[in-house]
């Protein structure tokens, strides 16, 4: 009789406590989120083609502020190719004033896209059109509406996968060089972080998503374009009628391409007169006379144009419907997260190349001054996001997480300014004779190791509060 009075109250006890869970889990905590999106897109002109078809043709500067009632941060990323040391500088110190809290609480990149200025005024991607000023003023915009809209809310971590992405450092199969070509064999992290804050009913506020793959597939097209970076974080607002922003950063792209670049490259060859076959796959030899300005380039034809932009739409629904359903299956969600930043910088020795050459060959270096690189780490609760100033290889991206002693982590590349390295590589990648490796201004055998040692000192700070 005693073992069944026992097992009732077991059952009571039980079914009390697992009550209790779900009523704490529902009331709301300190935590209250907003976000804002500020249209960015230059206005239309001779100089600034476009097919007037696709949202990615927008560039937006996006902002998530967080406020747990005793500190604040900002989670903030612009469709642009970079962001200047100066603008970084300028931008962080008016909104840390704003926020009153400290720049280290900061993030502020940008998704990296090629296109942002269109191939006739600037061959690379680049911040002409957004001078310092411009992006600043923009970003406290964003930041101050953010602000107004701060609610209740939840803040939960989950990541998933992608396939969109392909190494980019490969062997010429014809010249047995190295050049810039898809490479199924080499390491590529599929990972799709998604940092998601949600109401306290499960409504989404916000997400903070990180993907590392280069937005290139506009490059040198000759419109003005978000890429895949700006259709994802488009379609996942739109997907919930715009109730909510989506913010994207660049994981470790240095060596991640698309895995697929004929659309883009058939545009190249339509631009510099090259007859279309809808099997131009060679990239290379098509893009370095538009690149080189060695032939007049030519309006993109539209037919092909089009097609690029229903491509770059396509990778942004496939990853837009994965942040999704990351965003959905996130279970474990704070109320009550602690917001803590830090930065610190690592200094490595530097080279300067004497001779030139894009790739293929081995390059020659003199002593160059050494290279500051910024790192940081913001702690959300259980979840860190860290931070390089850089363009940083697959690799060091990979080892960074996994040393990280926070299995909640997220790595962010050209984030707060810009170091004077060109790309990071990873030690055994300097054996690679491309265009990013020969050009980079560190000697090898720091980076590396000093990057992932620095984050996980960091992140290890946060912990040890």
């Amino acid at each position: 009789m005693r073992s069944h009075v026992k097992f009732f109250v077991a059952i009571v006890l039980t079914a009390i406590i697992s009550t209790s869970s779900a009523v704490a889990r529902s009331v709301p905590g300190n935590l209250r989120v907003g976000a804002a999106r500020v249209d960015i897109t230059p206005p239309p002109s001779k100089e600034h083609p476009a097919l007037n078809a696709f949202e990615h043709e927008k560039l937006y500067l996006r902002a998530i502020v967080l406020d747990n009632g005793s500190s604040r941060a900002a989670l903030i990323a612009a469709d642009l190719g970079g962001m200047s040391e100066q603008v970084w500088a300028d931008a962080s110190k008016r909104i840390a004033t704003q926020l009153n809290a400290p720049i280290e609480n900061i993030i502020i990149s940008s998704t990296h896209t090629h296109s942002d200025t269109p191939a006739s005024e600037t061959p690379g991607p680049g911040t002409a059109r957004y001078g310092t000023a411009f992006v600043a003023d923009v970003a406290l915009k964003a930041v101050i509406e953010a602000m107004s809209k701060l609610e209740l809310a939840r803040a939960g971590y989950s990541t998933g996968e992608a396939y969109l992405n392909v190494n980019r450092d490969a062997i010429n199969p014809v010249t047995h060089r190295w050049t810039q070509a898809a490479n199924v064999e080499a390491s590529s992290d599929k990972t799709v972080a998604v940092l998601s804050f949600v109401k306290p009913d499960g409504r989404p506020i916000a997400a903070y998503v990180s993907y590392a793959m280069h937005p290139v597939s506009g490059y040198l097209a000759g419109f003005v374009s978000g890429d895949f970076a700006a259709a994802t974080s488009r379609y996942v607002e739109q997907a919930f009628d715009d109730g909510m922003v989506t913010v994207f950063a660049q994981g470790a792209s240095g060596n991640q391409n698309p895995r697929w670049l004929r659309a883009g490259t058939n545009v190249l060859a339509s631009r510099s007169a090259v007859n279309i076959t809808g099997y131009e796959l060679v990239r290379e030899d098509i893009e370095a006379p538009i690149r080189n300005k060695t032939v007049p380039a030519k309006t993109a034809d539209r037919k092909v144009a089009y097609q690029l932009g229903n491509y770059m739409q396509a990778q942004g629904i496939i990853l837009g419907e994965e942040v999704i359903r990351v965003m959905t299956d996130t279970k474990h969600t704070a109320a009550n997260p602690d917001i803590w930043g830090s930065q610190t910088t690592l200094t490595c020795p530097g080279r300067r190349r004497t001779d030139s050459g894009r790739e293929g060959m081995p390059g020659e270096y003199a002593d160059g001054p050494n290279v500051d690189i910024r790192l940081g780490a913001l702690g959300i609760g259980d979840i860190a996001i860290t931070t390089a100033n850089a363009e940083i290889y697959d690799e060091i991206g990979q080892r960074v997480k996994k040393e990280s002693p926070m299995s909640k982590t997220m790595f962010v590349t050209l984030a707060n300014g810009r170091a004077d390295s060109g790309y990071i590589a990873d030690d055994e990648s300097y054996g690679h004779q491309t265009f990013q490796v020969l050009g980079t201004r560190l000697k090898p055998g720091c980076a590396e190791a000093g990057i992932a040692d620095g984050i996980s000192g960091l992140v290890k700070s946060y912990m040890a509060r």
